[in-house]
């Protein structure tokens, strides 16, 4: 009788103890605590909306979905009718349990009933987050990659609260009858206004979608980034499957260096003009030429036979680059790699920073092998796409060095600050930016090239750049690379797309520039043919 009696007593014991501790957890529930009971009233917050990341045409890149949440009166009627469309159904035991209103996330939209109110509320992080890597993630409430990082001092700011109310009597108990209300609490608006183009981010996504791992970067003459895209992405709602990712999607690549290969040949084609050799250098490729005993062979092996500048550029001739160097003063080349933004980060925001890449210095051009493979971008050289997209710019804008921006401007508490940029200053000549346009143009109107675009004149360079490393099969790793513009003739968006292990710059990188300039001259045709009617 006794144990009978101890059992007894400890089973009472436990569910006591349960019973308090369901208790204290929904008195000790952030949720809970913000919840008011006061003067026949009973407040839940059923969301917050936090500062919005817009981008340059004030469209909202996050904070631009939407979920459902039901409020719920707990009688009979109004959990049934909720559980049908519950996401989680057993998200609101504890308030079932106790006979307290709650709410409930549900699967869609449906009607509202006397004992539940269903509200359409914004929902931060929409399922495919475009430009991810630049908008980044929170945790607990706080910004911990990209923008959400960089301006979390802004955007933590609460804009809108938005709550129901539910009448209850003095006992606690929702009225019967009584309509459940929503009351909002505006505390104005917080932002960042970013220089994106939401319509050329996506097209950018798209076309990159059989990237499996690399970047693109379209930006305007003088810098304004109108899309940055980084391949693969993560989901920001699955954070734990892409840390799993062998690929590692968290990196953003459009600020990683790599090795850049024949895009470099733009430049030892400039420092070559500012020391005054002539477009008019020759030289008779025969597939090879030896420096200092080291053979370097042209990637056609048979040779390309006598050409010019233009043409070696055409050709993308690694052997005429070679020769055209050991013309070439050692620090006027370096001077030049520097002029194109070579060797130098830049900052985007707080926590946003490319890497500054290498760049070979003077004792390193006195090895003859070294200064050959710098004169087609190969050696110890790399870049970023950001930077190479930077060097392009240069080239397009008739030889200014833009000030790099993917940052417009702040909204705080209503009041917009628009960010201030600096006069950009020329680094090289007209006629030596005019030339290189014309070298670039040749390039994409070559027969062979896959950059050409069907609606627009463009202008570009391929790269296939190598990198001493090899797959299990023993193939050499290699980085296929395409830089160009468009309008050729009067350049509005300079576009680099870069594929990490890629075939070559022609076949990887090239179709994909194709596809972009086509798609944004087509988005533009149709936004022209919008403001007409």
């Amino acid at each position: 009788m006794w144990k009978r009696f101890m059992v007894v007593f400890a089973v009472m014991s436990i569910s006591l103890s349960y019973l308090y501790m369901r208790l204290y957890n929904i008195a000790t529930n952030p949720e809970y605590q913000n919840t008011a009971i006061s003067q026949g009233r009973y407040v839940l917050t059923v969301n917050k909306i936090y500062g919005t990341i817009y981008d340059m045409n004030m469209n909202p890149l996050n904070n631009n979905s939407y979920k459902y949440i039901a409020a719920v009166n707990p009688t009979a009627d109004g959990i049934s009718y909720v559980k049908k469309y519950a996401v989680d159904r057993n998200e609101n035991y504890d308030e079932m349990l106790y006979g307290l209103p709650f709410l409930c996330n549900i699967s869609e939209e449906c009607e509202d009933i006397s004992d539940a109110k269903i509200l359409k509320v914004t929902d931060r992080i929409p399922e495919n987050q475009t430009a991810v890597h630049l908008i980044g993630y929170t945790r607990d409430n706080a910004g911990v990659s990209g923008l959400e990082y960089s301006f979390d001092y802004i955007l933590r700011n609460e804009c809108l609260v938005e709550k129901v109310v539910f009448d209850i009597d003095a006992n606690g108990n929702v009225l019967e009858g009584s309509e459940i209300k929503s009351e909002n609490e505006y505390k104005g608006e917080f932002g960042v206004i970013t220089t994106i183009d939401k319509d050329i981010q996506l097209i950018c996504e798209t076309a990159g979608k059989n990237i499996e791992k690399g970047a693109i970067v379209v930006m305007t003459p003088y810098g304004e980034i109108r899309a940055m895209a980084s391949f693969p992405d993560f989901d920001v709602n699955n954070l734990q499957e892409s840390l799993d990712d062998e690929n590692k999607p968290f990196i953003n690549r459009a600020l990683l260096s790599y090795n850049v290969g024949s895009i470099f040949k733009l430049v030892t084609a400039a420092s070559a003009m500012e020391q005054g050799k002539g477009t008019d250098f020759l030289y008779e490729c025969n597939g090879y030429t030896d420096v200092n005993g080291k053979i370097f062979r042209c990637h056609n092996l048979s040779g390309h036979g006598e050409l010019d500048m233009a043409e070696a550029m055409k050709e993308s001739c690694n052997t005429y680059f070679i020769e055209l160097s050991k013309e070439l003063d050692n620090l006027e080349l370096i001077n030049t790699a520097k002029k194109f933004g070579f060797g130098e980060k830049i900052y985007l925001a707080n926590g946003i920073t490319s890497h500054s890449g290498n760049i070979q210095n003077e004792s390193d051009l006195e090895i003859p092998a070294e200064k050959a493979n710098m004169s087609f971008g190969q050696g110890k050289l790399t870049a970023t796409p950001l930077q190479i997209s930077r060097m392009t710019a240069i080239i397009a804008n008739g030889g200014f060095y833009p000030e790099i921006n993917v940052v417009k401007g702040t909204i705080e508490n209503e009041n917009v600050v628009y960010k201030t940029s600096n006069q950009p200053e020329r680094v090289i000549s007209f006629e030596i930016s005019y030339k290189l346009r014309k070298f670039m143009e040749y390039s994409v109107n070559n027969e062979v090239s896959n950059a050409k675009p069907l609606n627009v004149t463009a202008a570009g360079k391929t790269s296939t750049a190598q990198t001493g490393m090899f797959d299990e099969n023993g193939n050499e790793i290699l980085q296929a690379w395409f830089t160009g513009y468009f309008p050729a003739d009067n350049p509005e968006y300079i576009v680099t797309v870069f594929v990490e292990d890629g075939k070559t710059g022609n076949a990887s990188a090239a179709p994909v520039f194709k596809e972009i300039a086509e798609k944004i001259t087509i988005l533009e045709k149709e936004q022209i043919a919008e403001r007409a009617y």
